[in-house]
């Protein structure tokens, strides 16, 4: 009797600890929808504030984040809200946390601007990497692959220059040629300059002198290739006016196109 009493009770058991079990997952997966509902609409009001008011906009994004770390709309959001601001660094942390996402859309989105984000800050190899992520998640992306044409140009002339330090050398280098350039052009024009003052003042105390005769008694004709200290300083200045134009077509020559940069939020 007691045995038989033993044997209902261990059938009882095993079913109420499955159904335990499954009630529990089921409260589970029930407040985990709670809190993405809630993050969506903490994500919804940041967008509304974003434009009028950053700080809050800020605010209500974190709070999204925080409520439901897994919503990869809140931390895209963020991190185009601080990109929009100039402030890369932030931007970049969110917008590669953003890039975890399943969707490959909100993929295409992250990476594309992590690929921007590099190109301001000039790392043109690791904006190639981010480009061509973008591109496997969104092979229809003429914009990126624009972009993508741009930073592997980029990235040729760091390699074939030897690096951002070798760069900033001949960024330097040019820079310091232009100034000496300028100088010896200003010193020229002082030189000029007091040369024609000087020759004015001689001309203005010394007598007058008889003009040479030849030997037929006639005054000799003036040189006609010999030029006038003005003549002279007209000429200069049209070289300087010429040679700035020349440099400006081929600054024009070697400026790049601009990247193309995403504005939809999620």
């Amino acid at each position: 009797m007691i045995a038989d009493l033993n044997a209902i009770l261990e059938r009882f058991k095993k079913p109420s600890l499955i159904l335990l079990v499954f009630f529990a997952g089921g409260l589970f997966a029930q407040n985990s929808n709670e809190n993405m509902k809630q993050s969506d609409q903490y994500v919804f009001e940041g967008d509304n504030l974003v434009k009028k008011n950053f700080p809050s906009a800020e605010k209500k994004y974190r709070t999204a984040i925080s409520e439901a770390p897994s919503n990869k709309k809140a931390a895209y959001n963020l991190g185009k809200a601080y990109y929009d601001r100039g402030l890369f660094d932030e931007a970049l942390k969110h917008f590669k946390e953003a890039s975890k996402s399943e969707s490959k859309e909100k993929k295409y989105r992250s990476f594309h601007n992590i690929g921007n984000i590099m190109m301001k800050k000039e790392a043109c190899a690791k904006a190639v990497e981010a480009y061509k992520d973008a591109l496997r998640n969104k092979p229809s992306a003429d914009d990126t692959r624009y972009n993508l044409a741009l930073a592997q140009e980029c990235a040729k002339e760091e390699n074939g220059g030897g690096g951002n330090d070798k760069k900033e050398q001949r960024d330097e280098n040019k820079k310091n040629k232009n100034q000496k350039k300028q100088d010896n052009n200003k010193n020229q024009n002082n030189k000029d300059n007091g040369k024609k003052e000087k020759e004015q003042n001689g001309m203005n105390n010394s007598p007058k002198k008889e003009t040479k005769k030849g030997n037929d008694g006639k005054p000799k004709p003036k040189l006609q290739g010999k030029l006038s200290p003005q003549q002279i300083k007209s000429l200069l200045k049209a070289m300087d006016k010429e040679e700035n134009k020349v440099q400006k077509k081929i600054n024009a020559s070697k400026s790049k196109g601009l990247i193309i940069e995403t504005e939809k939020d999620w």
